[in-house]
């Protein structure tokens, strides 16, 4: 017996013609055209994915820096010496701390600076 494509080919559609909803007008019209641009937003997404733990680090290494040059040391010494007093801190909650508990940061450095 024949079997018709019609239906499966038109939802493969509908699904492409979904996942491309605010894109631009070729790539929304256009399925061939709308596939690829599903492709390529995927492959973004998983490349942005990996790259926004890297921004954020990054962003949190700031924070501790200035907070840190506020109390008198650097990035550098304050994070070596937090390995030498055994403060596992991670660089998220430190720069959680500078911002929004400036005390308590300033508790952590000293606590850090003293094991020199």
């Amino acid at each position: 017996m024949r079997v018709k494509r019609g239906v499966p080919g038109h939802a493969k559609h509908v699904k492409i013609r979904q996942a491309t909803k605010g894109m631009s007008h070729p790539n929304r019209v256009s399925v061939r055209r709308g596939r690829q641009a599903v492709t390529r937003s995927l492959q973004f997404a998983y490349r942005d994915r990996r790259n926004r733990k890297r921004t954020f680090r990054a962003l949190w290494n700031t924070r501790i820096n200035a907070a840190a040059r506020l109390n008198g040391t650097t990035y550098s010494r304050l994070i070596a010496g937090l390995k030498k007093a055994n403060i596992e801190l991670d660089r998220k909650v430190l720069a959680e701390l500078a911002v929004n508990e400036p005390q308590a940061f300033t508790a952590v450095t000293k606590a850090a600076a003293a094991t020199k």
